[in-house]
């Protein structure tokens, strides 16, 4: 295979470490190129924190020291990968979006980022994300806006919407995002790539206080599916700081990508709401008819009739308590320098007993029960991933959502209730990229599996991308 030396920001990560490890090409020219689009889109898309050149360069040139005829290679090895923010990385800042943390510089990576790092991939730099992940907007007083990769008056979604439009806009091959309740599916639905929540326990999470109660997940946001797939074996298997990871044997989920096989026998759940009361036609007519790949690849498509409540109003007892007991002592002396949405929400915390975060937390419990029983009759679940294409930029986490020109509600019950239910039962969920707007705006798919089925989710993502490819369109051409 001849690689286009010409399109590489495109090229899949997979495909690049092939010619990487045949030297077709250096991993030194795939980072410099990287680097170079990455730092040409700031001014107008404004992905990155932190862009760390040298560091990259100087990992570049080891990681072709490393190419030789009898080496074995990771399929990830030399590529250029990015971070949110939100996630520690040795030596270089991390900020987590607050001006508290403008200076703060890790001594080791997170579990999840040593082991793509020490599988050769190449860091470039940290994208963007809101203070401490606390909205579905990426925008915070430390760097900006960030925007859309197809539309510079729309929003990026968050919280992972630095790494979302960075595999949008060809920004490196590889990016890393965390999901606490949605923020990996959200920004990658709305930028038109591939977001994954794997299981509760795939992937270590070593920087939440709480392991036991945790709902925040670290995973991969790619062009394609196998791309997540190849990201997601490296990053997972158990750890000693993630209890739910305990236990937890490694698949071999790349596998999952390159032999997918068919859903003959599948039944496939479809669920056009998840406690919203309404969802922009054309969004709910695009991912519909998107089902008809899963129907050609065998599955049946049956729609859920069930009754669904939103848990959002008990989510949000147990994130702002969260926030409150991890951030809020920084009020006092920082107040001025914080997102006021961040504020409002810790203040809104304190109003909280004890007995009702326990009450949140039973319901909590009570949800999984429900989901899991879903899978008592199908296979999969699949829903839009959001209520509407990206919302238009200046919309903040306590705005109205304007769908089809009516007020909807707050932005949780929304514009992205499909993907936060999710976070607090622990199932694994995908985002695809199902088609584009009238707006000219990406829609997604979201794909849910039983519990620790990440491989077939896996599996169903890439039959779906085979039957109905995205990744070689491009986003318009930032100046």
């Amino acid at each position: 295979m001849n690689i286009d030396k010409e399109n590489l920001a495109f090229i899949p990560a997979l495909e690049l470490s092939k010619a990487i490890a045949r030297k077709e090409i250096s991993s030194e020219e795939v980072t410099l190129a990287a680097l170079d689009r990455a730092e040409l889109a700031q001014d107008s898309l404004n992905a990155f924190i932190t862009i760390c050149r040298d560091q990259a360069v100087e990992e570049a040139v080891k990681a072709d020291s490393e190419v030789s005829d009898s080496a074995e290679l990771s399929p990830l090895h030399g590529v250029p990968l990015t971070v949110k923010d939100l996630i520690n990385t040795a030596g270089v800042r991390t900020t987590m979006g607050s001006r508290i943390f403008d200076e703060n510089f890790p001594s080791s990576d997170a579990v999840a980022i040593g082991r793509l790092k020490n599988a050769g991939a190449v860091l470039i730099g940290k994208t963007t994300t809101p203070e401490f992940g606390h909205k579905p907007y990426t925008s915070a007083p430390i760097f900006g806006q960030t925007v859309n990769a197809w539309d510079q008056n729309r929003i990026a979604g968050g919280s992972s919407g630095g790494a979302a439009v960075a595999a949008a806009a060809g920004l490196g091959s590889i990016h890393v995002g965390t999901d606490g309740g949605g923020s990996i599916r959200i920004p990658a639905a709305a930028n038109g790539v591939v977001g994954m929540k794997a299981t509760l326990g795939t992937v270590p999470n070593d920087s939440n206080p709480d392991s036991f109660g945790n709902y925040s997940y670290t995973g991969p946001i790619t062009r394609t599916v196998s791309d997540s797939a190849a990201m997601l074996m490296i990053m997972a298997g158990e750890h000693s700081s993630d209890v739910h990871s305990m236990g937890r044997n490694n698949k071999n989920y790349l596998d999952a990508a390159i032999n997918p096989g068919d859903l003959k026998g599948k039944k496939i759940g479809w669920r056009p709401l998840m406690g919203n009361s309404i969802v922009d036609s054309e969004v709910l007519s695009i991912t519909l008819s998107s089902l008809s790949a899963l129907q050609s690849a065998g599955a049946e498509i049956i729609e859920m009739t069930d009754e669904f409540e939103s848990p959002e109003p008990f989510w949000r007892i147990i994130n702002q308590s969260a926030w409150k007991a991890r951030f809020g002592k920084y009020i006092g002396a920082w107040e001025n320098e914080m997102t006021p949405s961040l504020i409002r929400s810790l203040n809104e915390a304190q109003s909280y007993t004890g007995a009702e975060l326990q009450e949140a937390i039973y319901k909590r419990t009570e949800l999984f029960r429900k989901v899991q029983g879903w899978f008592n009759q199908f296979d999969f679940v699949a829903t839009p991933t959001l209520s509407r294409t990206a919302l238009d930029i200046g919309n903040d986490l306590y705005d109205p959502v304007i769908i089809e020109g009516k007020e909807a509600g707050i932005v949780r019950q929304t514009w992205y209730p499909y993907t936060h239910p999710f976070n607090l039962t622990g199932h694994p969920a995908i985002t695809l990229p199902s088609g584009f707007h009238s707006d000219g705006l990406p829609t997604g798919l979201q794909i849910i599996g039983p519990y620790a089925s990440d491989f077939e989710v896996l599996r169903c993502g890439r039959i779906f991308e085979i039957a109905q490819p995205w990744a070689g369109r491009i986003p318009p051409n930032f100046p």
